[in-house]
């Protein structure tokens, strides 16, 4: 048996990126039918994050989907990297859990060895590194935002590493939709209550013109010494109900075939009338 059926190990470089999967994607792409022998699966997400007067907020929906599928109504997507950092993560669900993980895992140990509070450019470069290594493999997209002897600090990472400071950035799916609410109204030195409320109006405009984004809306304000997590702030998808146990049809609009009684609950069959076959 041939041990390099490919052909092309002998061939690669020592040192620098290993591109073995593209050169793995070429080859299964000749020996298939199949336009394309793998794919990926769309993901979608509203993250936000302002700094005003006296911290940092960051927002985020609670939409966690694999295509066109609602995995989870009600995920957090706001990490905690130490006690004065949080980033808000969009992408693969697994690559943000474990990657915002390992990160604070580093950032406590380094704090308990030199006795001191994390710094926000430490937590942004270690995680830059780890994506850069990766060349954009790891489906992380993150805004970090904290609070530390600098003041208040926002970066977005990108995935194959790249990041940049702002007084406000959005990324996600439903990114567009909420930095129109953020270019439109955002003001220098807000007070909390006003940022918060800009917050949450940018995360629901994400929502509600982006498939991908929705249900419930979860901020964190960070401030110097203290970060107060809102958990399930708003509720952009809920769904209302006529009375406790079900909906009501309109009588003029749907007939009541038939009613069944399942363990004190009344389910009523709705419908139009069975045509009868002779």
């Amino acid at each position: 048996m041939d041990p390099n059926p490919l052909g092309y190990v002998d061939s690669l470089r020592e040192g620098g990126f290993n591109f073995d999967n593209c050169i793995r994607n070429t080859a299964l792409a000749g020996q298939t039918s199949m336009p394309t022998p793998s794919n990926h699966i769309k993901t979608g997400t509203t993250i936000v994050g302002l700094i005003f007067k006296d911290g940092v907020i960051l927002g985020a929906d609670t939409r966690a989907t694999g295509g066109n599928i609602v995995g989870d109504k009600n995920c957090e997507k706001l990490h905690n990297l130490a006690p004065n950092i949080y980033c808000a993560g969009a992408g693969t669900a697994a690559d943000c859990d474990h990657t915002t993980e390992m990160i604070k895992r580093e950032l406590e140990l380094h704090r308990l060895n030199t006795h001191s509070e994390s710094r926000v450019q430490m937590a942004v470069g270690r995680m830059a590194n780890h994506l850069f290594r990766h060349g954009g493999h790891i489906g992380l997209h993150t805004i970090v935002g904290g609070f530390d002897c600098k003041g208040p600090q926002l970066v977005e990472v990108q995935n194959d590493g790249n990041n940049f400071a702002n007084c406000y950035l959005t990324m996600g799916s439903g990114c567009l939709a909420a930095m129109g609410i953020f270019e439109s109204e955002y003001k220098e030195d807000m007070d909390e209550e006003t940022a918060l409320n800009l917050v949450r109006k940018a995360v629901a405009a994400g929502q509600v013109h982006d498939l991908g984004s929705g249900h419930n809306t979860d901020c964190i304000v960070i401030k110097k010494g203290k970060s107060t997590y809102h958990r399930n702030v708003d509720s952009v998808n809920q769904k209302l109900y006529s009375k406790p146990g079900g909906y009501k049809f309109d009588p003029a609009k749907m007939n009541v075939l038939r009613e069944y009684k399942v363990k004190g609950m009344v389910i009523e069959e709705v419908g139009e009338q069975p045509m009868q076959m002779n």
